[in-house]
């Protein structure tokens, strides 16, 4: 028997035990759907599989599915209401407060530390976990709404600190005070949402929380789409942050506060529904909650390390996007990196984050029996089998990136989205370290080491950060949020290798790197011909087609077949099992 089809039958089953869901404590914010797997055990074909299982699963992959395109969809109708400037950035800055603000309070903790307490009550107490519940959503709402009237009336203070260039402009410093004060109070929200929702995933009700999102990003799409509607797009009404009037500034700040509302109010009936009733209960002490506060300490510190990077990335890029500007280069600050990390960040959520979940369960099992040679396959099947993926992605990121970025933004201007466009290929490569980062850390969180991901990520944001001042420096402003973008995929490669050696020690000095690192060679082997064909093939088309909008189509669609179909010969001449596999299961399933 060949070697190679034996590899690929095992990574065809490998495939086959994904299914969709959400999964309950996912750290990955109340603003996004996760898209997650359940796991087959070890030895299962999967088969037998219950109706009402895949009627479950098949209603939570339509709710992820139809979450991300909603959202990548409100981002496409911003960028046409407001453009790619200094006035989006503005926005960004005073969204992305209440994120950063709810994870570093509270939500970082919340979902590592809280939530499976809640599960574990749930399972154990006589009651069925209700008067926990009920505790839990009582410290929640005090605690988070405390802390949001508390930064409302401190937003001027936080704008200065997360863009001190922005601070000078009277303008820009007026009109994201006012976003912030309508965003800010989104925090609460998102604290809520999460409560709600994991409570009714514990009492096995999954949908809401899939779903409900989709209700933020409808009502935000509505509020930029009037806005566009009254105002004119961007293109045409040329508006900024001196232009924008007071009433059109609470349109999209009550727009965006309505949206987290809804999203998390939407969550009650289903609650009633499930038997749940909500009753605020102050009696905390002796209950668990204080001893679950004590666990949550390195959770606080990981989250405080990303965020103080966050800051630094936005403070430079806010003044770099804000210098080329006035050089007449939009589209070179905050908003191009977020809208470019945004659509980066896809492929990682919805294909490496579904592997290490069916994964993942088999990896906690296996080190709780101290079975490291288990452990070690496990992580070397999510790295190889994510890979697949995951490795033409990014180069297709680096090919295609610019007649990507000008289909997706052709309303916020040419010379915009080709300027954010240049910003994805330069996050492109990186995504391959990112990927392979996340599949590593889960294997030290299945040990129960939260303390070593918190080291990690660490010398990661120091990286980040110290690349991203040099990029600044030395960079004109235009390219400097491009050279930004670039270090961050830089940072993870240091990650890794940290990460890795750490790993490997932890697992007696075997992670089977040898066969790791010649399944990515490989696929690197098949990617990277295939993307400089690809990116030569849009690149004539897009001087060969003379609308903007036309060509971007065309050299995308083109580029594309290119890549694909010259990346699956490559791999099949060089034998890379893995996407053998792939192929089959797409084959097998499409053909039921």
């Amino acid at each position: 028997m060949d070697a190679e089809d034996d590899g690929s039958r095992t990574a065809a089953r490998d495939f086959e035990t994904l299914r969709i869901r959400r999964v309950p404590g996912s750290a990955a914010g109340v603003n996004s759907v996760v898209t997650e797997a359940v796991p087959a055990p070890r030895g299962s074909s999967g088969a037998g599989q219950s109706p009402g299982l895949m009627k479950s699963s098949a209603v939570m992959a339509a709710g992820t599915l139809v979450s991300r395109l909603t959202g990548f969809l409100r981002t496409l109708v911003m960028g046409a209401a407001l453009g790619v400037g200094t006035l989006n950035d503005t926005y960004q800055v005073a969204n992305t407060l209440p994120t950063m603000i709810y994870v570093l309070v509270g939500g970082g903790a919340l979902n590592a530390v809280f939530i499976p307490q809640l599960v574990r009550s749930m399972k154990e107490d006589s009651d069925g976990g209700a008067a926990y519940a009920n505790r839990l959503i009582t410290l929640v709402v005090t605690f988070l709404g405390s802390a949001t009237l508390i930064c409302v009336v401190a937003a001027p203070e936080f704008i200065r600190v997360m863009s001190p260039s922005m601070a000078t402009h009277p303008d820009q410093m007026r009109v994201a005070v006012a976003f912030a004060r309508y965003c800010l109070p989104t925090m609460f929200f998102m604290g809520i949402h999460v409560v709600m929702g994991q409570i009714l995933n514990a009492r096995g009700r999954f949908g809401a929380m899939m779903w409900t999102p989709v209700l933020n990003n409808i009502l935000i799409i509505a509020a930029f789409g009037s806005f566009a509607w009254v105002f004119g797009t961007a293109s045409r009404s040329g508006i900024s942050a001196s232009t924008i009037t007071p009433q059109g500034t609470r349109l999209l700040g009550v727009g965006t506060l309505l949206g987290l509302a809804v999203q998390a109010l939407a969550m009650v009936p289903y609650l009633r529904d499930s038997g749940f009733r909500i009753r605020l209960r102050f009696d905390w002490r002796g209950h668990g909650l204080g001893k679950a506060l004590g666990l949550a300490k390195w959770t606080f510190l990981f989250v405080l390390v990303n965020q103080a990077g966050m800051v630094v990335v936005t403070r430079l890029a806010t003044a770099a996007g804000a210098a080329a500007e006035k050089s007449g280069h939009p589209g070179t600050g905050i908003t191009a990196y977020n809208y470019a990390l945004l659509l980066w960040q896809m492929p990682q959520a919805i294909i490496t984050v579904s592997v290490m979940t069916a994964v993942l369960p088999r990896i906690a099992r296996a080190a709780a029996d101290g079975d490291h040679g288990a452990v070690r396959d496990d992580i070397s099947q999510g790295l190889r089998t994510s890979a697949v993926a995951i490795v033409p992605c990014a180069f297709a990121f680096l090919a295609l990136g610019v007649p990507l970025i000008q289909l997706l933004y052709a309303g916020a201007g040419e010379e915009g989205a080709r300027n954010i466009g240049f910003v994805l290929m330069a996050f492109a490569l990186g995504l391959i370290p990112y990927s392979v980062q996340y599949v590593l850390l889960r294997g030290f969180y299945a040990y129960e080491d939260t303390r070593t991901p918190f080291f990690n990520t660490l010398v990661v944001a120091l990286v980040n950060a110290a690349g991203s001042f040099t990029a600044y420096l030395l960079l004109p402003a235009r390219w400097a949020v491009t050279g930004m973008a670039l270090t961050y995929g830089l940072a993870y490669v240091i990650g890794v290798g940290v990460a890795w050696k750490r790993l490997r020690d932890r697992l007696g000095g075997d992670l089977d790197g040898h066969r790791v690192v010649r399944t990515y060679a490989r696929l690197v082997g098949a990617a990277l011909p295939a993307s400089l064909a690809a990116g030569s093939v849009a690149a004539r088309l897009m001087t060969a087609v003379h609308a903007p909008a036309v060509a971007a189509l065309t050299a995308l669609a083109a580029g594309a077949t290119v890549l694909i179909a010259l990346f699956l010969l490559l791999a099949r001449v060089l034998r890379i099992s893995e996407v053998d596999a792939m192929v089959d299961m797409v084959r097998t399933r499409l053909g039921r």
